[in-house]
């Protein structure tokens, strides 16, 4: 009787372990490791900046004789060990109104707040070098720039007015004279280096490849990808686009060669499949596309990508989100491991959750909210980073002075260092910076650093 009676206790228990059994295992959380903040108010010197477009969140605009360091949507190691250089994007949202807002990559050091400590701040440093600077300067930075006229339509410095347009401000001198390029030229939204020490940018506005050197002078006419053109491309001549607006080059990796990228575009080409976003294979030595063509699946709560990085040469971590922030919606935020060499029938990835960015675990309550949970709501998340097998790198786009994301105030850049139960099959790549790539690059960068102390 009383062996009866435990078995049949025992049947609920066992048959819940069966149901748990046949479905898989759980996800595992991520858990945030480091946390540092950048306050939407940090400026460095340029032209100035805002003129066409509308202030937000209590900071109004134009910004005289400044640029605002925001809207990262890039981001690559750094010259030292903990240091980053991040790509800047179109500026303030539009073409039609981000004339005066420069193309750059900052570099920089967060301090992460961590279980046994760190600041949680943010610290500039000299581009070439790592150096901690105490403000963001011009030796902080680089600025995109086509001085040889290798892009094959006309940019913002070939006009005397902003937009070429009589009753606009006249274009800053400096634009001009070094024809700088602008948010209102190209919308870069991704950005990697290859073997020999070049960046490639990824826009939207074509959406186009460019290629500069390292020190961001472009090199070559802008590349296109057969077929698909957005509503801005200078090129359209009338014709039908088959892109959306803001929907191009999203995301961009680079294998451990450093000689083939992989593309990945915002949004869906006209005749694709509802919620397939096309990947294309891109040799860098012959500076084209190859013949090799995948898709990626949106998930069912995904509107866009945010953004693509290497883990080895057929894997890649893809950032996923919709418009929810903590204000607005329900967000959804996610990071996603891609796998090349899995594909169905219809050619779509591969897909594994990775992290859920509206869910990570935070005993140790790093960014003071009061909570053991952390989330991270903001509208575009627009950078990750392998740091190890089970380290990356997660940063925000702020869209300065955009509000919403936590509150109604202009959203601050914030940086995350999460850590993953489950280790990924990491190799080397370039954009994690290698001893060649670094020497590449830095003979580039010398001709900037010869500049700054002419």
């Amino acid at each position: 009787m009383k062996t009866k009676n435990l078995a049949a206790a025992a049947l609920p228990v066992l048959s819940a372990l069966a149901f748990a059994l046949a479905a898989g295992p759980a996800a595992a959380q991520a858990s945030l490791e480091g946390w540092a903040l950048m306050p939407a108010n940090t400026f460095s010197p340029g032209p100035t900046s805002g003129q066409f477009a509308n202030g937000a969140g209590g900071n109004p605009l134009p910004l005289v004789g400044l640029q605002p360091v925001q809207g990262f949507s890039g981001v690559l190691q750094g010259p030292v060990a903990g240091s980053y250089r991040f790509m800047t994007d179109n500026g303030f949202g539009t073409q039609a109104n981000s004339a005066d807002a420069l193309l750059r990559v900052y570099a920089l050091t967060p301090d992460f707040r961590t279980a046994t400590g760190g600041s949680g701040t943010v610290r500039a440093n000299d581009y070439l070098s790592g150096a901690a600077l105490p403000g963001f300067s011009a030796q902080s930075n680089i600025s995109l720039s086509d001085p040889n006229h290798k892009l094959g339509f006309t940019i913002q410095a070939d006009y005397t007015h902003y937009y070429n347009n009589a009753a606009n401000p006249l274009v800053d001198s400096s634009i001009r004279a070094n024809r700088l390029l602008t948010g209102a030229d190209l919308d870069v939204e991704s950005m990697r280096k290859d073997k020999n020490g070049n960046m490639w940018f990824g826009d939207e506005f074509g959406p186009f490849l460019v290629k500069t050197d390292a020190t961001g002078k472009v090199l070559r006419s802008e590349i296109s990808l057969t077929g698909v053109k957005s509503p801005q491309n200078p090129y359209l001549g009338g014709g039908s686009p088959t892109l959306n607006s803001s929907n191009g080059f999203e995301g961009m990796a680079m294998n451990a060669a450093g000689d083939r990228l992989f593309t990945l575009l915002e949004g869906s080409v006209a005749g694709d499949p509802a919620k397939s976003l096309r990947i294309n294979s891109f040799n860098v030595d012959t500076e084209s596309y190859t013949d090799q063509q995948w898709f990626y699946k949106l998930d069912a709560d995904g509107t866009n990508i945010g953004d693509m990085t290497a883990i080895n040469d057929h894997e890649f971590l893809v950032l996923e989100r919709n418009g929810g922030t903590g204000t607005s919606g329900t967000p959804f935020k996610k990071v996603f491991r891609i796998d090349l060499n899995e594909t169905d029938a219809n050619g779509y990835v591969g897909k594994h959750e990775v992290a859920d960015l509206m869910n990570i675990a935070d005993p140790n309550d790093l960014n003071r909210d009061g909570s053991s949970t952390f989330t991270f709501p903001f509208v575009t998340i627009e950078n990750v980073l392998v740091l190890d097998a089970n380290t990356i790198l997660v940063v925000n786009d702020n869209n300065y002075p955009g509000t919403g994301g936590r509150d109604l105030g202009s959203d601050n850049t914030e940086f995350l260092k999460i850590h993953l139960d489950q280790a990924l099959n990491v190799s080397a790549v370039p954009e994690s910076g290698t001893l060649g790539m670094m020497l590449m690059g830095g003979l580039g960068l010398l001709a900037v650093s010869r500049r700054r102390r002419g």
